[in-house]
């Protein structure tokens, strides 16, 4: 899962730091003002025939204090890229191709007209130039949107309106009231009776359809090549808040026609939390997705690449490995799917052989892969990084990766620190891994000040990807650990659920047992130790400093 919005809060938390100052020349060292000029890249998509390349970059707005986001375009040869939006107060994200390739959808939050208040609603750019238009209206804005093949209508998830339509808003905000089980939710705060549905917008009219209704959300929607079908993630039954049991559905692309239930699983078929989308095979007969295990191991359990035939609704794994699988996207001739498969402290992009089930890994060493896309004529590029490289785009030619942008190439004038991997013990004799990154003035025999970094999840893990607190805290003397205790993600379910109901304990030990090997090496002073992390790392740096008190 992706922080760029905790960058803005670690930045802040940096200048608020006293630090050493090191002898390496200043304008050298990576400092906490530096987090706000990284750039994040995101969202590559690819134009149907692969000859542009669409994207996402969002920088830091200073004066508003908030991240802002802005579409680029590159030809896939490398040549031509441009900023489309240029927009000071306000954001485009989710760039979407037509299927002739003469227009650039995308959400935004600008203003339109007169409004006091303005909403995220979907956006049309003819890639000929010209202004963008904005094509919806809704009340409380759009989540998201696809095209339909022919490029004729949307398929748009949206809230319910708060509002009877031609209603004004009173003039103060009615107290929030709510009787759910889930009563709120990160980054949509308190949650009441109202819910996402599915809605067919005809963009040449104008027209809005809604075609789901209930007591449930309906979220990441994907329309089939043939235009037959619109598939999409919902969480149903009695009390959908009580569960996990996401599956996937579908819907002809017309009002009155009834949903089919695909998925049967009784875990989750799609979790929206995993951030992929149904995909759909080129022929429109199977769909690519994401299967955990069962309900009961929640987050601990890998989830799996699975296909499902929509003729038979009979499902399998093709390529069942201990280990997480995300993004899938399936090669043209419907033979194969490209999708990233996480290690322990790596994620790659690879290729599954459906019919062998062989997996060939097409992205290699300390990197992070995050995002892809694949043209319908099966041009690849893949969103990733390093230890000393934020994300970018780089085209896949065979073993080769060819960049596409190049948005933070200050970087390469800066003295940044390296990170190298650690193994060690804990104290029951369990084999653990993580990374230790060294002052940039580092001298051997010499003991500096350390900080162990503590992940969230706490199914996640510290991977080979740039993180700009660590470069800003090594640039100032100081040494950073950073450990991946059981519970850990990329080393499979045993690791992962070795904590299962038992937080604050095995954790605790892997933790403590990192700082005691890197003060076993020299390099950490035990006299001089911090200690932070935020989401499950804030909780588990509450167990560690009730454990040990050299922090």
């Amino acid at each position: 899962m992706r922080a760029f919005a905790t960058r803005w809060l670690i930045a802040g938390l940096l200048l608020g730091c006293v630090f050493q100052s090191p002898a390496t020349t200043p304008d050298k060292r990576f400092t906490a003002a530096d987090l706000a000029r990284l750039a994040d890249v995101s969202e590559p998509t690819l134009s149907t025939d692969g000859a542009y390349l669409a994207y996402t970059v969002t920088t830091a707005n200073l004066e508003e204090d908030v991240g802002q986001s802005d579409l680029w375009r590159v030809r896939f040869d490398g040549s031509e890229r441009v900023q489309l939006t240029h927009t000071p107060d306000s954001s485009e994200w989710r760039p979407q191709w037509s299927a002739d390739g003469t227009a650039l959808a995308f959400l935004s939050d600008r203003a339109f007209a007169d409004d006091a208040d303005p909403t995220t609603q979907v956006w049309l750019l003819a890639t000929s130039g010209g202004e963008a238009r904005r094509l919806t209206g809704f009340a409380d804005g759009v989540e998201d949107f696809v095209w339909s093949p022919d490029g004729r209508q949307l398929a748009l998830i949206a809230l319910d309106p708060e509002f009877p339509a031609g209603a004004e808003k009173p003039k103060h905000p009615a107290p929030i009231v709510t009787d759910r089980y889930q009563f709120k939710e990160d980054g949509r705060g308190y949650l009441g009776t109202r819910r996402m549905h599915l809605y067919l917008f005809d963009i040449a009219s104008g027209k809005v359809q809604q075609l789901t209704a209930g007591a449930h959300d309906e979220q990441f929607p994907a329309w089939s090549p043939d235009g037959k079908w619109i598939a999409y993630v919902s969480k149903r039954g009695a009390d959908p808040d009580r569960h996990l049991n996401f599956d996937i559905y579908l819907i002809e692309p017309k009002v009155g026609t009834s949903e089919r239930q695909m998925t049967t699983f009784s875990g989750s078929d799609l979790d929206p939390y995993w951030e992929t989308r149904p995909a759909w095979s080129p022929d429109s007969t199977r769909i690519a997705y994401l299967q955990s295990g069962e309900d009961r191991w929640i987050y601990y359990a890998p989830w799996q690449l699975a296909v499902i035939s929509i003729a038979s609704g009979k499902s399998k794994q093709p390529a069942l490995i201990d280990r997480c699988f995300s993004k899938p996207h399936w090669a043209p001739d419907g033979k194969s799917i490209y999708t990233l498969i996480e290690q322990s402290r790596v994620t790659h992009l690879s290729r599954i052989d459906l019919p062998s089930g062989d997996i060939t890994e097409l992205t290699h060493g300390n990197r992070f892969d995050y995002d892809l896309d694949v043209s319908a004529n099966g041009r690849v590029v893949v969103l990733g990084g390093g230890d000393r490289r934020p994300y970018e785009i780089a085209a896949v030619e065979g073993k080769r990766l060819r960049a596409l942008s190049d948005h933070n190439a200050w970087l390469s004038e800066k003295s940044l620190a390296t990170v190298a991997a650690i193994h060690f013990r804990s104290a029951d004799g369990t084999a653990l891994e993580g990374m230790l990154v060294k002052p940039v003035d580092y001298r051997p025999g010499k003991s500096y000040p350390t900080i162990l970094r503590l992940h969230g999840g706490p199914v996640y893990q510290f991977s080979h990807e740039f993180m700009p607190d660590w470069q800003a805290y090594a640039a100032h003397g100081y040494a950073v650990v950073a450990v991946n205790p059981r519970g850990s993600s990329g080393r499979g379910f045993d690791f992962s659920r070795a904590i299962y109901a038992d937080w604050g304990n095995k954790d605790v030990q892997d933790a403590l047992a990192a700082v005691d090997h890197v003060v076993a090496m020299g390099i950490a002073d035990s006299e001089r130790l911090g200690v932070g992390g935020w989401s499950y790392g804030a909780m588990l740096t509450n167990a560690v400093i009730a454990s040990d008190s050299r922090f």
